[in-house]
């Protein structure tokens, strides 16, 4: 189950709160400890490209976006 579906679910199951608190136990998805799910980009939330060199985590989208403004500069 993707975490959109899932998300769309928990809305259709607001007005019932029995049906809703069954559904969270059983279906939630599973916390991820390794791989591609777990390193997100702090500006945009976008999990590839990601860039955690320096403690950075951002995608390279945002860190060209940024890169000037912290300091990095491009080399010819």
């Amino acid at each position: 189950m993707t975490v959109s579906y899932y998300k769309k679910i928990l809305k259709q199951l607001r007005a019932k709160p029995v049906k809703k608190a069954r559904f969270l136990k059983m279906s939630a998805p599973k916390k991820r400890a390794h791989g591609m799910a777990t390193a997100r980009c702090e500006r945009c939330g976008r999990t590839g490209g990601h860039i955690s060199k320096y403690g950075l985590n951002l995608c390279r989208h945002c860190f060209r976006e940024i890169a000037t403004k912290i300091g990095f500069k491009k080399f010819d």
